[in-house]
């Protein structure tokens, strides 16, 4: 991070922040790059104003942190989220403790918008999210989803209690299964470290839950953190039985657009 400013790489992330409340406030474009981004650049020099850099494809490779990058980036600079923000909305809120792979934690933030979470909290161990990995995991998500982070333990623990919040933490042993935790009440699910778990604090201080599984002693990070997600939002949604019809109907339509698909293809076959 430059002065509080965060660099953002490729034409998607930037048409991600162009439409957030993000500011991007400069754009960096190589010089093989200047026909091909010309729209993009207008779009953002319209919204924001921001200046427009063209550099040799040489210097541009130099700035870039991809190794293939697409010849284009800007910094921006982020909105300021508020703990009011994060437990607001739906008050299902989502808790990095100590999460330290950025494509992990990028993921997890894919998911937690996907599945209705109302805000991220990241505790004081966790990746940066600022990270450039972690913006292209989370592709996009971090720009509409509110989060706080730098969060001590101790300090993430009162707020949400005193906000009424339930704490549920992902663990690979115990009594309790997931499908047991109540995810319609105001609640906070804490996802542990990607090999070390929970941390001891944070353990002391939630409600254990375990994802069933067979043969396999635990998950990725970010595949249980989603499960665990996906569970809160049918809850949250409706019965199980209101799901089980919603999938019903996706199946259908999936099988309806596969046939029009199908469809397509043979025409075109003919058309030629």
């Amino acid at each position: 991070m430059l002065n509080g400013l965060v660099v953002i790489e490729g034409p998607h992330l930037l048409e991600e922040a162009l439409n957030s409340e993000w500011r991007v406030e400069h754009v960096l474009v190589a010089s093989s790059g200047v026909a091909r981004w010309a729209g993009l650049t207008g779009r953002l020099t319209n919204a924001s104003g921001c200046p427009v850099t063209i550099a040799s494809d040489r210097a541009f490779e130099a700035a870039a942190d991809t190794q293939h990058s697409q010849g284009i980036l800007g910094l921006a600079r982020p909105r300021p989220w508020t703990w009011p923000d994060v437990t607001g909305g739906g008050r299902l809120v989502l808790v990095l403790d100590s999460i330290r792979d950025p494509g992990n934690a990028g993921t997890i933030l894919r998911s937690a918008e996907a599945f209705g979470a109302s805000g991220v909290v990241a505790l004081e161990a966790s990746v940066q999210f600022t990270n450039g990995k972690l913006l292209r995991a989370a592709a996009g998500s971090l720009f509409r989803l509110p989060y706080i982070t730098q969060v001590s333990a101790a300090d993430m623990v009162r707020k949400l209690r005193a906000s009424g919040f339930t704490l549920y933490g992902l663990t690979a042993l115990g009594p309790r299964t997931l499908f047991d935790a109540d995810f319609q009440q105001p609640c906070a699910l804490v996802v542990g470290n990607e090999g070390a778990g929970l941390s001891a604090e944070v353990m002391a201080a939630v409600e254990p839950v375990v994802i069933p599984s067979h043969r396999v002693e635990s998950l990725n990070a970010a595949v249980a953190c989603s499960i665990a997600l996906f569970e809160a939002s049918r809850q949250r949604s409706g019965n199980a039985e209101a799901s089980r019809q919603r999938s019903g109907n996706a199946e259908a339509s999936r099988q309806r657009s596969g046939a029009v698909d199908a469809s397509r293809q043979r025409t075109r076959r003919e058309e030629r």
